[in-house]
C-alpha cells in the first residue's frame, strides 16, 4: 500500500473529492484504485475564512501498479509503514517469580496488559479502588468537600487520565508506531473508531470508566491479578537489586522485576524510595492557575464563520509567551467545552485540572495557564519540589476558605491588581465552589508577574483571551511530576536493577497517550530481562 500525506481539501467538500484527490495525486485512473482509507485528518483554521481538512491515507493500488507508482518519486508519497505490533518475548517454561505492577494509571495499565498478553502473568498494586468506587469517592469531594486521601482524581484505577479530557495525541516520537497499539486497545476496549483517524482523539471521562474495566478483565482472564486497595508501604532492596515489597498490610511480597507506575502524585512513595537510596533527582515543573472562557468565545476565535461545524467540534489553542522577567508563560491540558476539576489528594489542599466528556459539550473552556519554573526556584534535596507544591496548595486552600472551595479572580480584576466580587459571564465550573478575591498571593510574586504580562499578549494570539469575565481559579501545581526517577537505556533504575521507573511519575511521560506508549516499552525491557535470566 501507499501513504498519501497532505491531501487537502475545502472543509464541506462532497464525499467523492477525497477519492479524486488520490486519482489526481498518483496520476491514475479510478479503476486503478482497489481501495483507500483514512489513516488520518487534521484541520487546517489558520485562515478562518477558509478552513479545510488535511488527509493522510493508505491506498491499495491494483497489481503490478502499486510498485510502479511508489517509484516515481511523487510528493508526499510513500510505502505505508507496518504498523502491526509484536511481542517481543514470551515467558521462560519456570519463571523464578511474577512481574509486579505498581499503579494501574495508563502507563500501568498498558505495562500490565503487554504483559499479560506476552503470558507472564503480572501482579498489579493499586493504592486505590476499582474505577466505580473510586467515581462516587471522587464526586464525594466535587459535591460534599469530603476527600479519600487513597480514592480521588489522582490515586485509583485509571490514575489521573480517568478524569482528564481523555486526551489520546501527542508530540512523542514513536518510530515503532506503538500509540497505535494503544489506540488499537482501547477501541477493542469500546472507544469510539474515529480515534483511529482524527488528528486529536479525545475519549471523555465517562467512557473511560467502561473501558478501564473492561481492559482490567482482560488483563484478569489471562492470568493477570489486579490487587486494589494495596499500597506499597516499603521496597527490600539487596546488593543494588530489587527484591521484594512491603504492602500496607504487613505482606511482603518477594519479586525481581517491578515496573514502578505511581503517576506525579504518589509523594509518599517518592519519599520512601529516596529513604531507599534509588536515585531520583530534581527537575523543572509548571505552576500555574485554571482559566476559564466561553466555548463559544474560542470557537469563533478559531474558526470563524465556522464555529459549531460538526467535523471541527469544539476549537482549542496552544499558547505560549515569554515573559520579560524570564519565564515561560503556556497554556496546559486545555479543556474544549469542560469542566475545571478539583484535584488535590491530601488534606488541607487545593489542586485544580481540567477534563472534558466525550461530546466536549459544556458551557466553558478551560486551560492551564502556567508558568515554567525550575530546582534553582525551590532549592535542596530531589523533594523540595514536593514541598513547594504542598506549600502553594495549602495556600489556596486557605485564600479559598479552608473548605475546598478554590479561590479565584476575574481576569480583568487580576490584570488590575484589584480583588473580585461578582462573577460576570463566565460562571466557574469547579466544584464545590469558586470564592472570588485577589489570587496575587496564590503564587510566587515572579509566577504573578510573568501571568499578568502574558494574558495581554496571548489575547493578541486569540482574541478574547483577555476578557474581563474570564475567571482564574487557583491553583494548577501537577503539571508534570516535580522529580525524575533516572533510569538507563535498559529502563530500569541506574541504580537499583529489577526497578522499571515508567510513565508520569518517573518523569517519562505527560499525559493518557504518552504515559501508555512508555508502559508498553517499559514492559517490553522487563519481559526481556524476564525471558534472559
Amino acid at each position: 500500500m501507499l501513504r498519501l500525506t497532505e491531501l487537502k481539501l475545502p472543509l464541506d467538500h462532497p464525499e467523492t473529492a477525497l477519492r479524486a484527490a488520490i486519482v489526481q495525486r498518483l496520476g491514475v485512473v479510478d479503476d486503478d484504485i482497489v481501495g483507500f482509507t483514512v489513516h488520518k485528518r487534521s484541520y487546517d483554521a489558520r485562515k478562518r475564512r477558509a478552513v479545510s481538512l488535511i488527509y493522510t491515507v493508505d491506498v491499495e493500488l491494483r497489481d503490478t501498479l502499486e510498485t510502479g507508482v511508489g517509484e516515481r518519486g511523487f510528493p508526499h508519497v510513500a510505502r505505508s509503514p507496518d504498523m502491526r505490533y509484536r511481542f517481543v518475548a514470551r515467558p521462560p517454561a519456570e519463571p523464578k517469580s511474577r512481574p509486579v505492577v505498581i499503579g494501574f494509571g495508563p502507563c500501568g495499565l498498558f505495562a500490565a496488559l503487554i504483559l499479560a498478553q506476552m503470558g507472564f502473568r503480572p501482579i498489579v498494586l493499586e493504592r486505590g479502588k476499582a474505577v466505580r468506587e473510586r467515581t462516587r469517592d471522587t464526586f464525594g469531594l466535587w459535591r460534599q468537600a469530603v476527600l479519600d486521601p487513597e480514592s480521588n482524581v489522582q490515586f485509583g484505577e485509571g490514575g489521573a487520565g480517568t478524569f482528564s479530557d481523555g486526551k489520546l495525541w501527542s508530540q512523542i516520537k514513536d518510530p515503532h508506531h506503538y500509540g497505535r497499539k494503544v489506540l488499537e486497545e482501547f477501541v477493542l476496549a469500546g472507544a469510539p473508531e474515529e480515534i483511529l483517524y482524527v488528528s486529536k482523539p479525545n475519549i471523555g471521562t465517562f467512557r473511560l470508566v467502561g473501558m478501564i474495566e473492561k481492559m482490567r478483565a482482560t488483563i484478569e482472564s489471562l492470568g493477570g491479578e489486579i490487587r486494589f486497595g494495596t499500597r506499597v508501604e516499603d521496597v527490600r532492596i539487596e546488593d543494588g537489586r530489587i527484591r521484594g515489597l512491603v504492602l500496607k498490610d504487613g505482606e511482603e511480597l518477594p519479586c525481581e522485576h517491578v515496573v514502578l507506575a505511581i503517576g506525579h502524585s504518589a509523594r509518599d512513595t517518592f519519599e520512601m524510595l529516596h529513604k531507599r537510596g534509588v536515585y531520583i533527582e530534581a527537575k523543572p515543573f509548571s505552576i500555574g492557575f485554571r482559566i476559564e472562557h466561553p466555548q463559544s468565545m474560542i470557537d469563533n476565535a478559531r474558526f470563524g464563520a465556522f464555529a459549531g461545524h460538526p467535523l471541527l467540534g469544539a476549537a482549542d489553542y496552544r499558547l505560549v509567551h515569554h515573559a520579560r522577567n524570564g519565564r515561560g508563560v503556556y497554556s496546559f491540558c486545555m479543556c474544549p467545552g469542560g469542566t475545571v476539576v478539583a484535584a488535590t489528594s491530601e488534606a488541607g489542599q487545593i489542586v485544580t485540572n481540567g477534563m472534558s466528556q466525550y461530546s466536549r459539550n459544556e458551557r466553558n473552556a478551560n486551560a492551564g495557564l502556567v508558568v515554567g519554573i525550575n530546582p534553582i526556584d525551590y532549592p535542596g534535596d530531589p523533594l523540595a519540589g514536593i514541598a513547594f507544591q504542598r506549600h502553594w496548595e495549602r495556600q489556596a486552600f486557605k485564600l479559598g476558605g479552608g473548605d475546598y472551595w478554590a479561590p479565584g479572580q476575574l481576569v480583568g480584576d487580576f490584570l488590575r491588581s484589584r480583588p473580585s466580587k461578582d462573577f460576570g459571564e463566565v460562571k466557574p465550573s469547579y466544584t464545590p465552589g469558586v470564592r472570588l478575591g485577589d489570587l496575587s498571593t496564590a503564587l510566587p510574586d515572579y509566577a504573578i508577574a510573568a501571568i499578568r504580562e502574558a494574558i495581554p499578549a496571548l489575547d493578541r494570539q486569540l482574541k478574547g483571551f483577555a476578557m474581563h469575565d474570564a475567571v482564574l481559579t487557583g491553583v494548577e501545581t501537577r503539571t508534570s511530576s516535580p522529580i525524575r526517577i533516572t533510569r538507563g537505556a535498559d529502563y530500569q533504575s541506574i541504580n537499583t536493577r529489577g526497578l522499571y521507573p515508567a510513565g508520569e511519575g518517573a518523569s517519562y511521560a505527560g499525559g493518557i497517550y504518552s504515559a501508555a506508549i512508555d508502559g508498553i516499552e517499559v514492559a517490553q525491557a522487563l519481559a526481556l530481562a524476564m525471558s534472559g535470566d
